[in-house]
Formats: C-alpha cells, sequence, structure tokens
C-alpha cells in the first residue's frame, strides 16, 4: 500500500506533536516551518530576564525527528494554498499532499495601531525574547551615563496586557530588579526603575478564577510593581506612551502582550475565518468547506457545547488535537469511524515569581509556595529532551539558592 502523503505547516506545538504520532507504516510527512526549531513558548519570558538560556528551551527539528525516516524537514514560508490542486506555494518551492495540516499560530494583535506595532517589543519567539534581553541589559548601560534629563524614559519598563505573560515578565523583571541588577550597577538608584503593568480590564489574569486575580496582584504590588488597569494604550511613538485615560508615560521600553491574532493563509474564502482570523474546523479539525485539509492548535476554531467560542489557545489544546487529529487520519484510511476532538481542561497557571504562583484546576484552586512547585514540575515535564529538562532544573535550582544568574550576556551584532 502506498503511503499518503502528509504537509504540516508549523513547527509548535500542534506541528510537532502531530508529526510525532503520526503512523510511519501509513503516511509519509513533509514538516515545514519558518525557522528551524521547535520553541517553548511558556517560558519566553525566562530568557527576556536572563534567567535561562534560549538554547533550553528550543530544539532543533531535524534533531527531534533524526530516527523517523518518513518525515522530512523543510524551512521555508507558506505563501498559498492551492486547494484545487492539492498543493501549497511556499517560498522555497511547490509541494503536493493527500493530507495538508496547518499549525502556523498567532501573532500579536496590535488592534490596527501600526504605531505600536513598530515601536514595542513583542514576545513569540526565542528571538524576541534574546531582543527584549538584549534591549534591557543595554538600557541599563546607558543610564550610567544618561543626563538627569534622559533617565526617566530608560527608568520606566511598561508592560501590556495582564495575562500569564504580562504576569510573569512583571514579576521575573520585580525580582531582578531586586536581587540581581543592583549587584551589577552600583551607580543606578534602582528605586528609581518603575516596572508599570497595564491592563484594558479590572484584573490581572481576568481568564483565571477570582482567587487567581486577587492573589496575582497582591504579589505583583508585593513585588513593587505599579498596576495601571482600566486603561488602555491608545499610542506608543517610541518615546511617550499614550494611554486612554489621557495620562502619558515617558519610556523606551515597551513590551506588548495585549493580545493575539491568528496568521492569515491565502486560499482561503473569507466565510471559512472566524472571529480573531482563525480558521472554522469542525470536530475533526477539518477546515470547514475542505475534504483533505485540517487546522490545528492556535490556528484552529472549533465551536463545541463546552467551547461555544472555541477553545482557549494553550499549549495542551494544540497537543490534544494533533493527537487526536494523527489518530483520526489513520482510522481514515482504515475506513473506519472517526472520533471526534473533546477538550478536557485540566486548568490554568502563572507564576508571578520564587514561591509565588497560582493554580485553577477544575478540582481545586491554590497559590503560593505549592502552586509554584506544581508549575515548574508541569513545565518541565512538557519540556521535549532529558538532556534540556535537567539543564533547566538546574537552572532553576541554582538561582533558588543563590538568587542570581550569571546569563547577564548582551549579544548583539558589532557593527563596527
Amino acid at each position: 500500500m502506498q503511503k499518503k502523503k502528509v504537509i504540516i505547516v508549523g513547527g509548535g506545538f500542534a506541528g510537532v506533536h502531530l508529526s510525532r504520532k503520526l503512523d510511519e507504516r501509513l503516511f509519509d510527512v513533509l514538516l515545514i516551518d519558518k525557522i528551524n526549531h521547535h520553541q517553548f513558548q511558556p517560558l519566553f519570558y525566562q530568557v527576556a530576564t536572563s534567567q535561562i538560556e534560549p538554547s533550553s528551551i528550543s530544539f532543533p527539528l531535524r534533531n527531534i525527528f533524526n530516527y523517523k525516516e518518513n518525515i522530512k524537514i523543510r524551512i521555508g514560508e507558506l505563501q498559498r494554498v492551492d486547494r484545487e490542486n492539492n498543493r501549497i506555494i511556499t517560498s522555497i518551492g511547490e509541494y503536493e499532499y493527500d493530507y495538508l495540516a496547518i499549525g502556523i499560530g498567532c501573532k500579536t494583535n496590535f488592534f490596527g495601531n501600526s504605531n505600536i506595532g513598530k515601536n514595542a517589543f513583542i514576545l513569540k519567539s526565542t528571538y524576541d525574547a534574546i531582543t527584549i534581553r538584549n534591549h534591557i541589559l543595554l538600557t541599563f548601560e546607558k543610564i550610567i551615563t544618561a543626563t538627569e534629563n534622559e533617565k526617566e524614559s530608560l527608568l520606566n519598563l511598561v508592560i501590556v496586557g495582564a495575562g500569564p505573560t504580562g504576569v510573569e515578565l512583571s514579576g521575573a523583571f520585580a525580582e531582578i530588579k531586586k536581587n540581581i541588577l543592583p549587584k551589577d550597577y552600583h551607580d543606578i538608584d534602582f528605586s528609581r526603575f518603575k516596572i508599570i503593568l497595564v491592563e484594558g480590564s479590572g484584573n490581572t489574569l481576568a481568564s483565571m478564577s477570582n482567587m487567581a486575580q486577587q492573589a496575582s496582584r497582591r504579589y505583583l504590588q508585593k513585588l513593587g510593581v505599579t498596576l495601571m488597569t482600566e486603561r488602555f494604550v491608545k499610542d506608543y511613538d517610541g518615546k511617550v506612551l499614550t494611554l486612554s485615560t489621557g495620562e502619558l508615560i515617558k519610556t523606551e521600553t515597551v513590551i506588548w502582550a495585549a493580545g493575539v491574532t491568528a496568521n492569515e493563509i491565502q486560499g482561503f474564502d473569507a466565510s471559512m475565518y472566524a472571529p480573531g482570523k482563525r480558521l472554522r474546523v469542525d470536530r475533526f479539525n477539518k477546515v470547514v468547506g475542505c475534504e483533505n485539509i485540517y487546522a490545528v492548535g492556535d490556528i484552529a476554531y472549533m465551536e463545541t457545547p463546552k467551547y461555544p467560542k472555541g477553545h482557549p489557545q494553550v499549549a495542551n489544546v494544540a497537543i490534544k488535537q494533533a493527537a487526536r487529529l494523527a489518530k483520526n487520519l489513520e482510522l481514515l484510511e482504515k475506513s473506519k469511524q472517526l472520533v471526534p476532538y473533546e477538550y478536557v481542561n485540566f486548568g490554568s497557571m502563572a507564576t508571578v515569581g520564587t514561591n509565588k504562583a497560582v493554580v485553577d484546576f477544575p478540582f481545586v484552586k491554590f497559590k503560593g509556595y505549592f502552586a509554584w512547585l506544581v508549575w515548574m514540575f508541569l513545565h518541565l515535564m512538557l519540556i521535549l529532551s532529558v538532556r534540556n529538562k535537567l539543564i533547566i532544573f538546574v537552572n532553576w535550582a541554582w538561582a533558588y539558592i543563590t538568587k542570581d544568574t550569571s546569563l547577564r550576556l548582551i549579544l548583539t551584532q558589532n557593527k563596527g
């Protein structure tokens, strides 16, 4: 029996797990991504705050699948899907498929404000995390020699969006402000360094329980983070942040963590897209109006009785959808009945700093030191390789014992 050709676009959680789970006796797989590695997005903020190295959360795709002879890797960008001819057009050529699975995730949503998009930092890749790390460290180098007039904007760090990413970034920066940076920069008065978290709603972690919202707010305030809730960002020109209340904040560092929108793909009709530009799929992750095209993970919009507005855009959904789709494609090849996808919500969590975290499980909600241990354990379990699990664990243990790391390298190109 001739193997079917499956093209998977995107090497995120969905793409990697789908590639792993597909039966190599039935399918030949072509995995295409813009970059050559899988990125562990939940820990980007720790790279940005110099707590772990980028290599600890980056996994070369060829290395992940070096034991799978049925999987080929190509580095390129999807440009268009030719649905009529069962092929995709990419930056490196055209490829035909029997089945196409799209898992290209989401990009940052600036809500139509091009100024913010041009001037704010984002945290959607390992490269973004390194860029933020370099900028923060270079900012402190500038502060040492800056005039009093220049220092105000350099000493204000603004994070927009108080979801898990914004809260975790704020807490991490607050901790290095207290425990690490004063050791490196004796000439800087860190009492003047402000970490400001701006949120449009009235709460931090608005999608989590009241316990998580209240605890995260208390933790952040205890760490010295300035919370500015019920305010929206109207504009940012690279120097001054303008809020909906009319308040102005002088700052040269704005990190945007306020929302995402799906990556658009040429070749699909407008009716195939849901709010947030996600592709509409049925309970088998098949794109509505298509026979052999599937979408998985953040880009997939699946309505179910439990989730009438689509599933949360989190790693667990992507992983479980990929596993279910792999089984269903196998069932399809064997002319057996398919099994619809049903998301089992195991809960959500966020960490605000050392010994400070919140966990919402369906059966129990808790906070503090034990929640922090649970957060660390579950994130370590999701890391792909044993080697990287050990490296990250050692880094965390060392930082916990010494309240320090030695990862504050400025890695920028020397133009000279």
